[in-house]
């Protein structure tokens, strides 16, 4: 056959479907341009909250180099924070599915123009493409699936979404240079002038273009409602269905909130977290350690400070009254009655990434950080991290490390 034989998608004549066209390519574009350029923006930062320069623990792309040029200490204030930019970076993530399928759709016809390279600067424009469509569909696609907690990836999730990331990215702002003058006008004018994507031979519209992105809009809004409960909160949670920790809470009562790894998922035995087998490690300066046990550590001053708990994933809780020992006041006991230092946090998790976790020192000081015993009023239950967890404003839920062994305060 001929590459202009109508039958293939080489042909011009293949695509018939009178949607496509330069205005709604455009206005598909432009949100694209604005909800990416937000999920690029919200994805680094979320990097940079799990303070991967702090220590190796904390580190899962530790090849990063010059990638890691924007890192800077995570703060605590407001609490909230990681809630709100984790929460906004998946359901945007998640809504934005419809979109870029649809603009994917409206220009698939150009992946098949021949020849596929009429001069070098034609050949580097259509690798660019190919790293922006790839790159956007690898992305999503990963993102997608880790919300899902469905880790089918050759490899951790974490590098592959990261340089991802920077690739689809470098792609995306080369691309969206050339075209967004275009996208503007073309957007502006609602011009009908479009050969470049329009079909040569259409057929009869069942649809008119504006009834397309309506549908568009209409399937990012359902993506929306069913998935922006579980960072939201509330009565909202019942309507992310799509959410993994959209549903009911686990449980009732005083601990029934959402968990992401239980007990019985980390392998902790419940004669490890027994009175008569437990302590707690706490190392600090000059080889000063001291054990604890769960009641010596009642015995202590108790604060509390009500925070939430969010997740890489998106889910977030609504605040929780936790209860326990302030870290620094745990610094204060081996040799730090000053300014905290940092600290390392060690699981009685024996697998699995974030087993053990770095904090910063602006972490430890904030008096809101507390190794927790007890949540709304009632002690810990095993899958929220009893005997002991700690809970810190504004940190990922991985950093609030649970079944809490040793402490080990100094510069890491």
């Amino acid at each position: 056959m001929r590459h202009d034989d109508p039958r293939l998608p080489t042909s011009p004549g293949f695509w018939r479907s009178p949607l496509r066209g330069t205005w709604f390519t455009s206005v598909l574009g432009l949100v694209l341009l604005v909800g990416i350029t937000v999920l690029f923006v919200t994805g680094l930062v979320s990097y940079a909250a799990y303070n991967p320069d702090l220590a190796p623990v904390n580190d899962q792309t530790p090849d990063k180099g010059i990638l890691g040029f924007y890192l800077f200490s995570w703060p605590t204030n407001p609490s909230w924070l990681y809630r709100l930019t984790q929460g906004l970076h998946v359901t945007l993530g998640v809504t934005l599915i419809p979109v870029l399928l649809a603009k994917l759709w409206s220009v698939v016809p150009k992946l098949f123009t021949l020849p596929p390279a009429r001069s070098l600067a034609h050949a580097l424009e259509r690798i660019s493409l190919l790293l922006l469509v790839g790159g956007g569909l690898f992305e999503f696609t990963t993102g997608v699936l880790n919300v899902q907690l469905d880790y089918v990836f050759p490899g951790s999730f974490y590098p592959l979404h990261f340089y991802g990331a920077w690739v689809f990215f470098a792609a995306f702002v080369a691309h969206a240079a050339l075209k967004t003058p275009t996208a503007l006008r073309a957007a502006r004018q609602r011009r009908r002038d479009e050969a470049e994507l329009a079909p040569i031979r259409s057929d009869a519209p069942t649809v008119s273009r504006r009834g397309a992105l309506w549908f568009v809009g209409g399937a990012s809004l359902l993506l929306l409602v069913t998935t922006a409960g579980q960072s939201i909160g509330g009565a909202l949670r019942r309507t992310a269905l799509l959410a993994p920790h959209g549903g009911a809470d686990p449980g009732s009562g005083p601990n029934g909130f959402q968990i992401n790894k239980t007990a019985a998922y980390a392998g902790i035995d419940a004669r490890a977290t027994g009175g008569e087998a437990w302590r707690l490690v706490v190392a600090g300066r000059d080889g000063r350690t001291v054990r604890l046990s769960r009641t010596e550590l009642l015995r202590l001053p108790q604060h509390s400070a009500a925070l939430p708990i969010a997740c890489v994933e998106g889910w977030s809780t609504a605040d929780q009254w936790w209860r326990g020992v302030r870290l620094r006041d745990l610094a204060a006991l081996v040799g730090y009655d000053g300014d905290p230092p940092d600290v390392l946090v060690e699981s009685l998790q024996l697998h699995g990434a974030f087993r053990r976790a770095a904090l910063r020192a602006n972490q430890v000081a904030d008096p809101r950080s507390l190794l927790a015993l007890q949540v709304n009023g009632e002690d810990l239950s095993p899958d929220h991290g009893y005997p002991a967890r700690v809970i810190v404003p504004a940190a990922p839920g991985v950093l609030n490390t649970k079944w809490v062994a040793r402490m080990t305060f100094g510069d890491l």
